[in-house]
């Protein structure tokens, strides 16, 4: 059965490779033949419309419009009217001039005097020294050549330009090439030189001029072709729609009514915005505008050269690769993922594309066509569900056949009154359902019955295979292994499991030979694992592990039941019994003892004590019987559920306690300092047995300190996210707590002291009635302590409300 699954996996992963490989190609050919070009520059056109960018301010139109022509007249206009358009711009002082106007030809008879318009003009533009020119390309049967201005304004212009404007297939403007030229000469772009002359740069030095550059071999060729020359293809970053720059009206400049503040250095472009006479385009961001001007077009062009933007459309190879890569990431989550986690991943993966493409656009300055990764992206999930949904169906089809061949176990019930009413006549597809119906409630219910014995079973026990895997888990190993951080029982191999355990505690003195957790599944170590290992678990409990074979009717091996027995408890009170037998038999008989000896001693004269001696030595031995009963009970206490909780205020528990050892501390000139700032420290907690807490840590501090020494006790507030905690403080300048001892501090009969200490009697259960009261609050102790240096024990109990 596993190499038939196997087989059907290989099948998936071949055709899931076959799939893969197919849309790749796909995707590497619609790039490479640009086959959705159309699409990708519809995408283009939508993202240029969202990529806008305010307008810069030292731009101004000077527009030729339908208000100047209805104040003025039919264009042309005299050029002595242009003259002195210049002469108030000049005055102004502006950066540069740019007339977007061709004055390819002298001024007509009919317009005026012929040589005073065009000198008027020559010495206008002369005497501003910052105007560019412009100059078309046009045909005069033997190929494209220059139509520049008339010489007289040529020489006095400071750049001649060319203003051309790229069309893609589609009628659309989105380029411009910065340099065209013929028979070797070339001229800059319209913006490009206006750049140039209000920075005063020489053509041809620029540091910033973007664009796909001609190859060298097509531009050496077309130079001894003579034919017309273009290089540096700059794809327009457009920052808004018609009317974004700011634009003032050619007869409002010309009669004086714009303020010369408003032309100071800017860049001032000169031409026709009118209806029928400006020569418009089409453009990404024309909307429903349809078109925009030239002049506008070349305010776009300008502001991207002077804030060095510009759009760079990325080589095929880089295209092909984003497509590919959103591909493959989406393909590779069919294959991880469930089909509806696939479906949500897919459709984020075609945010993505269209998201980074937009984002490469606006911050980057690259365009990046998503269309095809788009195209890819929704093929690809329809084709992958439908592979896998045929396999899917064939394969299902199968094992129901062989799922109602499986032998009944369970008792099966037939409602008579449904099996009437079923159709004499059904279909094949219609019996394969009844059929897999049929087998499926064999299953859950054979199923059922076992979770349910399992279940029922008081000891956490494991089903497993041979090889260990474990099958199933009742509800207590569940429990059990997530308390050990655990929590993937099913599938997790069975050593793997025990892993953390500690090595058994050997019984049988003959038991020879290493352990391994692999023993629990060998059949040679069958009749010590029935008997069960003993271990300790991290978390310090005492564990019974048993192991028992399970075979099938043909007795062959089909898997191992585990159990897991706590003997915790068992362990726990053995321990305290023996602990109890020992404290009985040691601690609490010596001082007894004692007495029966001071008695037959005092019977004979000879050895007989003083009699204030003997009293003295009876009293000390009376003494330490009743505190060993004394601390034997407080701990029972402590321990046990009898707690009498009650609103009280620690500052006041706290004086109590170091008002009772006041006297033991007189003894030993030990003063108790106590420093509790202002106010009310509520805690609810039993106060007798919180005020032993309490006397027991002074009582300490006091025994293991010097004479003459301060004991510090201190109260405070410590705020956390739950609420807040009251700190008490008990700091000795004693002798401290050594430190390979530190760890042992809260265990029962556990004494500590140096050479140089004083001897101190004791049991070593007072830090352990200590710890016992503090977990019964809720409440943490920890300490610091240093030989020679003193112990400070820290206190933190919930606040709360009086």
């Amino acid at each position: 059965m596993a190499t038939r699954y196997i087989q059907v996996e290989r099948i998936a992963f071949r055709e899931w490779l076959i799939l893969s490989l197919l849309l790749c190609i796909l995707t590497v050919a619609l790039v490479n033949l640009k086959s959705l070009e159309r699409l990708d520059m519809v995408a283009y056109d939508r993202y240029m419309q969202l990529n806008s960018r305010e307008a810069r301010d030292d731009i101004l139109i000077v527009a030729i419009d339908d208000y100047s022509l209805s104040e003025l007249g039919k264009w042309p206009w005299p050029r002595q009217r242009h003259a002195e358009l210049l002469k108030h711009i000049n005055a102004a002082t502006p950066a540069a001039i740019g007339m977007d106007i061709l004055l390819t030809e002298a001024e007509s008879p009919q317009a005026g005097n012929q040589t005073n318009g065009d000198q008027l003009l020559a010495d206008a533009i002369a005497q501003s020294n910052k105007v560019v020119l412009p100059l078309v390309s046009q045909n005069n049967g033997k190929g494209l050549v220059a139509a520049r201005p008339i010489p007289l304004l040529a020489n006095a212009a400071r750049q001649i330009s060319h203003i051309h404007i790229e069309l893609d297939k589609d009628g659309v403007a989105r380029s411009v090439f910065l340099r065209e030229g013929t028979r070797g000469e070339w001229w800059p772009h319209f913006a490009l030189a206006l750049k140039d002359v209000a920075q005063n740069t020489a053509y041809g030095t620029e540091k910033y001029l973007p664009g796909e550059r001609l190859p060298v071999r097509l531009r050496k060729e077309n130079n001894q072709a003579n034919l017309w020359q273009r290089d540096y293809q700059m794809h327009i970053p457009f920052y808004g729609s018609s009317g974004h720059f700011k634009s003032v009206p050619y007869v409002s400049v010309l009669r004086g009514e714009v303020p010369s503040e408003f032309l100071r250095n800017k860049y001032v472009l000169i031409g026709p915005t009118a209806l029928g006479m400006a020569d418009s385009f089409p453009t990404p961001v024309s909307g429903n505008n349809g078109t925009i001007s030239g002049i506008e077009i070349n305010a776009n062009i300008l502001a991207s050269l002077l804030d060095e933007r510009a759009i760079d459309f990325a080589p095929a190879w880089q295209v092909a690769l984003y497509n590919l890569l959103l591909l493959l990431a989406a393909l590779i989550s069919y294959q991880l993922l469930s089909p509806r986690k696939a479906l949500l991943l897919t459709i984020l993966f075609i945010f993505c594309a269209a998201t980074g493409s937009f984002l490469a656009m606006r911050y980057a300055g690259q365009w990046i066509s998503p269309s095809t990764s788009l195209l890819a992206l929704i093929i690809a999930y329809p084709v992958w569900s439908w592979r896998r949904l045929e396999a899917a169906i064939k394969f299902l089809g199968e094992e129901f056949t062989l799922l109602e061949k499986e032998p009944h176990l369970l008792p099966e019930f037939i409602d008579d009154e449904e099996e009437k009413s079923a159709p004499v006549l059904t279909d094949t597809l219609e019996q394969s359902i009844n059929a897999v119906r049929v087998a499926a409630d064999r299953v859950r219910d054979l199923r059922q019955f076992v979770s349910d014995s399992l279940d029922s079973l008081p000891d956490a026990t494991l089903v497993t295979t041979t090889d260990g895997n474990v099958l199933l888990s009742n509800p207590p190993a569940l429990s059990y292994f997530a308390s050990q951080g655990l929590p993937k029982v099913n599938d997790s191999l069975l050593p793997y499991l025990f892993a953390r355990m500690s090595a058994p505690m050997e019984s049988d003195e003959n038991q020879t030979g290493s352990f391994s957790w692999w023993n629990l599944l060998d059949l040679k170590h069958t009749a010590r694992m029935k008997q069960g290992v003993e271990v300790r678990d991290p978390q310090g409990q005492d564990l019974l592990i048993k192991s028992a074979p399970c075979y099938s009717a043909s007795q062959q091996l089909v898997g191992w039941i585990v159990s897991i027995i706590n003997i915790t408890a068992i362990r726990a009170a053995e321990r305290s019994r023996d602990e109890t037998l020992h404290f009985i038999s040691h601690d609490m008989r010596a001082p007894q003892a004692s007495i029966l000896a001071l008695l037959e001693m005092q019977q004979d004269a000879a050895t007989a004590l003083p009699q204030a001696e003997f009293i003295s030595r009876i009293e000390k031995a009376s003494r330490i019987t009743l505190g060993l009963a004394d601390n034997f009970v407080q701990l029972a206490r402590a321990e046990s559920q009898d707690y009498r909780f009650e609103e009280l205020d620690l500052q006041t528990v706290l004086l109590d306690a170091t008002e009772e050892m006041w006297s033991l501390a007189k003894s030993k000139n030990i003063r108790i300092k106590c420093t509790i700032p202002d106010g009310e420290y509520p805690i609810r907690a039993d106060r007798s047995l919180f005020t032993r807490v309490l006397t027991n840590l002074l009582s300490n501090a006091i025994k293991y300190s010097p004479r003459d020494t301060i004991i510090s006790c201190t109260l405070a507030y410590e705020q956390h996210l739950a609420g807040a905690n009251i700190v008490c403080s008990i700091s000795d300048q004693g002798y401290g707590i050594p430190r390979a001892e530190q760890s042992k501090l809260f265990q029962r009969f556990q004494r500590f002291g140096g050479a140089e200490q004083p001897k101190n009697d004791g049991i070593g259960l007072g830090m352990v009635f200590v710890k016992a009261v503090l977990d019964r609050h809720h409440a943490q102790i920890d300490f610091n302590s240093a030989p020679n240096e003193g112990t400070t024990f820290n206190i933190r109990l919930p606040s709360s409300t009086i």
